[in-house]
């Protein structure tokens, strides 16, 4: 029932794909991130698994002042003025993660929403007016994200331990 509803929302209702991932889907433009551009020792991956969802997985380490693994997705700037909610469905590992977004990619800072995975198939919503802007972890004295434009998502995972992780994609729209 779930899965029906997402898809008739995405398609009946004034929406947006932000990505639809299939079996053909053209990964080059999604690039992984781990701590290692600080010095650390996490090991993230992304490809397409033979159902045709994006999986991002690997080990978050802490060594050598490390924690972090992401995966960021560049595009053509989007005009976002008048959607509210991202919705990601997803299938994760029950750990917690992020979801950022940048209105430029050249921005430092991006905007986060912290969300916890079941361990099944599910639909995340993540309504723009509560993504906080933050630059490496810290808060900042800006207001929250403005929803006019978009040029950069990304998923991160940091739970200040040590741990495997899988998370797997489907599709993410915004409406």
């Amino acid at each position: 029932m779930n899965q029906i509803y997402f898809l008739l929302t995405s398609l009946l209702i004034n929406s947006m794909v932000i990505f639809d991932f299939k079996q053909n889907s053209d990964l080059r433009d999604w690039r992984v991130v781990d701590d290692t551009v600080m010095g650390g020792r996490s090991d993230g991956h992304f490809k397409l698994n033979p159902a045709g969802h994006g999986v991002f997985q690997g080990d978050v380490s802490l060594e050598n002042n490390g924690g972090f693994s992401s995966i960021r997705y560049r595009f053509d700037t989007k005009q976002v003025k008048g959607f509210s909610t991202v919705k990601i469905k997803l299938k994760g590992d029950g750990k917690r993660y992020q979801f950022r977004v940048k209105s430029n990619q050249y921005d430092r800072h991006s905007y986060i929403y912290h969300f916890q995975t079941t361990g099944d198939w599910e639909v995340v919503e993540v309504p723009l007016s509560d993504m906080l802007p933050k630059f490496r972890g810290r808060s900042l004295d800006l207001p929250n994200y403005p929803g006019q434009v978009m040029e950069e998502i990304a998923f991160l995972i940091s739970n200040k331990r040590a741990e495997a992780f899988s998370l797997a994609l489907e599709r993410i729209i915004l409406d």
